[in-house]
């Protein structure tokens, strides 16, 4: 694993937010990786192993998440100040463009940053989400989020991840339930394992429209010219292969990448997800603005 340094910003009602940066050649754009709504910096340790040294990784923790500050008011667990929080950091990294990773509610972000710094994005990559949110995968999450357990071992953890998520990732062994369970949970004072998030993330997100924000079709269309990369999980109930689909024609510069076997969302380190970054990337330093 590539070394990083923990770093910090405030955001503008005063949270101290933590990201990591993952050293990387100041002649490309940085990438920006933004997690899933109960995930943390750890979803991208695959990412940044592979990218890290050839580019400038920086991954983030949103509010109320991993290392950066629980929200004093839940309801500002919404996109919208998200997207502030963000804005504040790449105002304080000063950087000319970057690269966003985007995955689930990172993905929503990413879109919601085509509208305020669409001058500022080298490329897009928007895992497993888009416009159009299927409502059995948010009804799933709804069942989910902000229901916190324990658990006395690691080994007891991997278990519940995997009897909650076997339909998503069919092919996962234990190995990997361990290492899901090692990003998605943390050890508390008292030694028992628990969900790396403050469980209030859930209030906002259980009122109808929170999850997605405005009509997304037009944040999306902002993405025009704009190298973008659309992954989806061939068992996603989430992003149907229609929207994928749509998404994907709608753009001019955009590839939509299908991951066989796996649901919402793909980790990114399967081979057609690995090798579509890789486009993505030798797309993002042709374009003139990246030179």
């Amino acid at each position: 694993m590539p070394a990083y340094e923990n770093r910090y910003w405030w955001s503008n009602d005063g949270l101290r937010l933590h990201y990591r940066d993952y050293a990387g050649p100041s002649d490309r754009p940085p990438i920006v990786c933004i997690p899933g709504l109960t995930r943390n910096a750890r979803d991208f340790e695959d990412v940044a192993a592979r990218l890290a040294g050839e580019w400038r990784v920086i991954v983030l923790d949103l509010r109320g998440r991993g290392e950066s500050a629980y929200a004093k008011e839940p309801m500002s667990y919404v996109p919208l100040t998200y997207l502030q929080d963000i804005e504040a950091l790449l105002g304080e990294l000063a950087v000319p463009s970057f690269v966003a990773f985007g995955t689930s509610l990172g993905g929503i972000i990413t879109m919601l940053m085509a509208g305020t710094v669409r001058e500022k994005l080298a490329g897009a990559l928007l895992n497993d989400v888009g416009p159009e949110i299927e409502a059995a995968g948010i009804n799933r999450i709804r069942g989910y989020v902000g229901k916190s357990n324990t658990w006395p071992t690691w080994m007891h953890a991997a278990r519940a991840v995997a009897e909650n998520n076997a339909e998503v990732f069919p092919d996962y062994g234990i190995d990997q339930w361990l290492t899901m369970a090692k990003r998605a949970y943390r050890v508390n004072s008292a030694g028992r394992i628990v969900l790396d998030y403050d469980m209030k993330i859930a209030e906002p997100f259980r009122v109808p429209g929170n999850e997605a924000g405005p009509d997304m079709w037009k944040a999306l269309e902002r993405l025009h010219g704009v190298p973008t990369l659309v992954v989806r999980g061939a068992l996603s109930d989430l992003l149907s292969d229609a929207t994928a689909q749509r998404m994907a024609t709608s753009l001019d510069k955009a590839e939509l990448v299908t991951v066989p076997r796996v649901g919402h969302a793909p980790n990114l380190s399967e081979p057609e997800a690995a090798a579509g970054i890789d486009r993505l990337l030798a797309r993002v330093l042709a374009e003139p603005a990246a030179a």
